[in-house]
């Protein structure tokens, strides 16, 4: 198989402030409004810039983009290939379940994925949460104990949802629900996070955060509760927490009594790592809107399939949250879900699939080539002008997993305007806006109060699929060019804010 697995594009078809005015024709404007449905209000997009919350397009656009990390525009190429799709929309509409069947087949080729693991597919990320605890329902007399890991480095609104409670005003079926009401028939859920970084903003190794889970794991025994308790492999700054083998540990010291479950929602994971974490009974997250590349929302569950063969029916409170499609059907319960279609989900799915089978033909050592590229480029032409500094887990980017060299987190809270994450939060948007897109900031980096600012730079699989089909020399040239716009455009803009 191919490299690994993984989000971005910069493309044609700039936004003007009037978007409804561009000049797509019906059928694109009938692509656009699929792929800003079947969600929630995150994905609603405002009519006059044509932009949803996060400042990104399920069109392509004339942007430049680094900003995966975050979330992804969608590329020319899976744009037309959906477009393609559309055509033959009624047949799609009538065959939703052979549809998600078959892109079930294609992410198990794609992944190398063994074929008793089974795949749940979700509106979101976010909703990803809730197969989780499906899966270990039951497990416990007095309910579920859920322990998240560095809630600031992974989604939002997972902190809602990973207890079990409703995160929106309405979801991807159209309910209306009331934000952290309880989703009827889950249980009981208690929820404890634990930090990555210290208080310093360093982050914290491996065997401290296997203590403290360890500690959590012990709690939750004596309280007769399953300890569901999460790893990541890609937070938001790329960290990799706890270590495989930390991990094997606490499944033989509390056999029975904890299940892992692995956020890899940022998609920059390979195909072996995968399989690792299924070998050891782990469950895996996944979404297709960050380093893969295609338009929020669409996730999906990779499941143990011993795991489903032993889980106790969904919760009827899941008649609000997914269509029975979206389940495979052997899973106790599914066949309660509504047999209903959600098209755009379909279609996001689709734009994730179809890129990350492109990227995965890509040989590894091109894709390395293109990685020592980018990261001169970075030093070399927005690093050192900027004055900032790189933010290495380990220290050393060549040491990092290849997976996470897609990913720079740049502390610049030494720069007068972004010395705040409030001002590096002012800042990112202000370039978004202007068509410069990078990751969100996030807080890892201490200041005298509060967190300093940083700046995040991703690339994506459409990008370095595109790159790989030309020589690597021009393909530093590109990066370098875009290093030096995005270098420019921050000075410029806090020039600006500072008059």
């Amino acid at each position: 198989m191919g490299p690994f697995s993984g989000t971005y594009i910069i493309a044609q078809n700039t936004l003007n402030r009037s978007f409804l005015g561009s000049n797509f024709g019906p059928a694109e404007h009938s692509l656009i409004t699929q792929l800003s449905g079947g969600g929630d209000g995150r994905i609603t997009l405002d009519g006059a810039t044509g932009l949803n919350k996060y400042l990104s397009a399920p069109y392509p656009r004339d942007v430049l983009a680094y900003s995966s990390s975050t979330v992804s525009d969608i590329s020319s190429d899976a744009f037309a290939h959906l477009l393609d799709i559309m055509g033959h929309a009624q047949s799609a509409r009538r065959n939703y379940g052979e549809w998600l069947a078959q892109l079930r087949h294609r992410l198990r080729a794609a992944f190398s994925i063994d074929d008793g693991a089974q795949i749940v597919f979700a509106p979101s990320g976010t909703d990803l949460e809730y197969v989780a605890l499906a899966a270990v329902m039951g497990k416990g007399a007095n309910g579920i104990h859920n322990v998240l890991l560095g809630a600031d480095e992974i989604g939002s609104g997972c902190v809602h949802s990973a207890i079990g409670r409703y995160f929106a005003t309405e979801t991807a079926l159209g309910a209306m629900v009331e934000p952290a009401a309880p989703v009827p028939g889950m249980g009981p859920i208690s929820l404890v996070d634990i930090p990555v970084r210290c208080g310093a903003g360093e982050a914290r190794a491996s065997d401290t955060v296997t203590m403290h889970m360890a500690q959590e794991i012990e709690h939750a025994r004596r309280a007769g509760k399953h300890c569901l308790v999460h790893g990541v492999h890609g937070s938001k700054t790329g960290l990799v927490l706890p270590g495989l083998a930390d991990i094997k540990r606490m499944q033989e010291r509390f056999a029975g009594d904890v299940t892992f479950v692995i956020d890899a929602c940022q998609a920059r994971i390979t195909s072996e790592a995968i399989a690792r974490y299924l070998s050891v009974g782990a469950i895996v997250l996944m979404t297709g809107s960050k380093f893969i590349g295609a338009p929020p929302f669409n996730g999906w569950a990779i499941v143990p399939g011993q795991m489903m063969q032993a889980a106790q029916p969904l919760p009827s409170g899941f008649e609000t949250i997914f269509r029975r499609a979206e389940w495979p059907s052997d899973w106790s319960g599914a066949v309660e879900l509504p047999d209903t279609e959600n098209l755009s989900l379909a279609l996001r799915l689709e734009a994730a699939v179809f890129e990350l089978e492109r990227f995965q033909r890509i040989d590894i050592g091109q894709v390395a080539a293109i990685l020592a590229a980018f990261e001169r480029a970075l030093t070399r032409s927005l690093i050192a002008p900027l004055g900032a500094r790189r933010i290495v887990p380990g220290g050393v980017a060549e040491n990092m997993p290849i997976e996470m060299r897609t990913l720079a987190t740049l502390d610049v809270s030494g720069l007068p305007g972004l010395a705040t994450f409030d001002e590096a939060q002012a800042v990112h948007k202000e370039l978004a806006l202007a068509g410069v897109r990078l990751g969100q900031p996030v807080k890892c980096v201490a200041a005298p109060e509060g967190w300093g600012g940083t700046l995040r730079v991703g690339l994506s699989m459409p990008q370095i699929i595109t790159w790989a089909q030309q020589p690597i020399d021009q393909t530093e040239i590109d990066i370098t060019k875009d290093m030096t716009v995005i270098s420019r455009a921050v000075q410029d803009t806090l020039a600006t804010e500072l008059v």
